[in-house]
């Protein structure tokens, strides 16, 4: 939880001060590009808080209106990341950036700008502001990617498409997915605005604007679709349940493995129940030093697990 908090305090000073220096390259030289990684950033500031909130109403303490925690408050404010993502900067860039081509694209201002006493080409303020946004990203994105580099070390994750799919900690996997598209945005902007300066066609600035906007509406929506998951109550992934399912069918005295069940409450902390006949000379006593046995190996096989609930049955149902 820690690491998470980690994470989403470096986004949130990171896209801060990005979002008023975006701003200011924005009103400097009227950029679409500027004004949807305005956008953006703003967005993304928002959307920390969002994250942070979540980080705290989740780890309030299990009472009797929530037995098992508050833990999905996290997977539900990183739902709200994602409408905000999509809704604001996402439809507001794509909007401005197409509105902006259908004109023709928007001129910016080309006359010099004085600041401190010295004169300068505008452009070179837009330039500055996203290799600075770049940099503070870059800061942001380094501290999300070593928290799920950690995640995919301790659960053998190859690959991070496999994390995206199974991780359960959706605040770590937010601010790498908004820090990702954060970097990208900067570079197609930066790219989109050099453009125009180097061939004086506006077009360019307005369609890099487009084509952020479209990114971030895609990456919204992944995002809302990996929320959903756990939201409506996700089990572990298939391979990561069999092993557990065998630890429980293999333990002694087990002769048959009824029902099993896992389902996360949280992030990273799953539920585990399990209907499991044992042999019918057991008595009580033994069954119950199995059962607790089993709960045990269980918890050092996933550090995961945090309730377990096992139902012991004497003859077949």
């Amino acid at each position: 939880m820690a690491s998470s908090t980690s994470v989403v305090l470096a986004a949130l000073f990171a896209n801060g001060a990005i979002a008023i220096l975006k701003f200011g390259g924005f009103l400097l030289t009227g950029s679409p590009a500027m004004l949807s990684e305005t956008y953006h950033s703003i967005s993304d500031t928002g959307n920390q808080i969002f994250l942070l909130v979540g980080i705290r109403y989740g780890a309030q303490e299990a009472n009797r209106s929530h037995p098992f925690g508050h833990g999905k408050a996290q997977f539900f404010y990183s739902l709200l990341v994602s409408v905000m993502l999509f809704g604001i900067a996402g439809w507001e860039s794509a909007r401005h950036g197409y509105d902006a081509l259908r004109e023709g694209g928007v001129h910016r201002a080309n006359e010099p700008v004085t600041l401190f006493g010295a004169s300068f080409d505008p452009v070179y303020v837009n330039y500055a502001v996203l290799l600075g946004a770049i940099a503070f990203e870059s800061y942001a994105f380094w501290k999300a990617y070593q928290g799920i580099s950690h995640q995919m070390d301790e659960y053998g994750w190859t690959t991070f498409r496999e994390a995206f799919r199974k991780t359960s900690d959706v605040t770590t996997l937010t601010a790498l997915t908004e820090d990702t598209i954060a970097l990208a945005g900067a570079g197609i902007a930066l790219f989109g605005i050099y453009l125009t300066r180097v061939t004086e066609n506006p077009v360019y600035d307005a369609g890099a604007a487009l084509v952020i906007g479209i990114m971030l509406m895609g990456f919204a929506l992944a995002l809302a679709w990996e929320n959903k998951r756990l939201i409506l109550g996700e089990s572990l992934p298939k391979a990561d349940e069999n092993e557990l399912r065998a630890i429980v069918a293999d333990w002694e005295g087990v002769t048959e493995l009824i029902d099993f069940r896992t389902v996360y409450f949280g992030a990273e902390q799953l539920l585990v129940t399990a209907d499991v006949q044992f042999e019918s000379g057991l008595d009580a006593g033994t069954i119950d030093e199995r059962i607790t046995e089993i709960e045990l190996a269980l918890m050092d096989h996933d550090d995961q697990i945090e309730k377990i609930y096992i139902e012991p049955e004497t003859r077949s149902p």
